[in-house]
């Protein structure tokens, strides 16, 4: 966001940009040709239908209203519905993206076949509107730093009490040390001629 800003500092210079400008600028995030066809197809259509771009609007509608309008939008899903709710919005909507959705998995919170677009329903009847934020921060915490998706980290997980998956996972790898060599030894120069 923040490269994108400094590329194209207001919302009408990004929605008049080329495509490969505000790609390079969200390179860094992934997928970024696809992403800026969807930014700048968002940024023009708000344009054309409020005559300024600005989400403002949004504020006094109720969740399921502005849920249903972000999910109109070009190249908008679920979790990045939920996350201009919960970040930009205030709204209790929890987004679930890969790191929620498997340590969900893992402590039993959902089901093994659920997907992660099921998973916002299935989250949002377990977890109280007011631990939301916190929960979706420190899920996403947990599980980049500890709750990895093919070694977990259990010997070191704080839930590992609680969790029904704790030390069913191969153990994290150990870093490997090469094997010591012995130390190179010069060899004597022998020196041909006298004696």
């Amino acid at each position: 966001m923040e490269r994108l800003r400094q590329t194209l500092p207001d919302w009408d210079r990004a929605a008049d940009a080329p495509l490969p400008t505000i790609a390079a600028a969200i390179r860094p995030a992934g997928l970024h040709r696809q992403k800026a066809r969807s930014i700048r197809a968002i940024l023009r259509h708000i344009r054309a239908e409020r005559g300024r771009i600005s989400l403002d609007f949004l504020r006094r509608w109720p969740t399921d209203r502005i849920k249903e309008y972000l999910l109109a939008l070009p190249g908008v899903g679920p979790k990045t519905a939920a996350c201009v709710l919960l970040f930009s919005l205030r709204r209790p909507v929890l987004p679930v993206d890969t790191h929620v959705h498997r340590v969900s998995g893992r402590l039993g919170l959902i089901g093994p076949r659920i997907t992660a677009e099921q998973a916002h329903d299935v989250l949002a009847a377990v977890v109280p509107p007011r631990k939301v934020y916190a929960f979706h921060v420190l899920l996403i915490e947990h599980g980049r730093k500890v709750c990895h998706a093919h070694r977990p980290g259990c010997g070191e997980c704080v839930l590992s009490d609680i969790c029904p998956s704790a030390f069913t996972f191969p153990p994290p790898r150990q870093p490997q040390t090469p094997p010591m060599r012995p130390p190179r030894t010069a060899r004597p120069r022998i020196r041909k001629g006298n004696p």
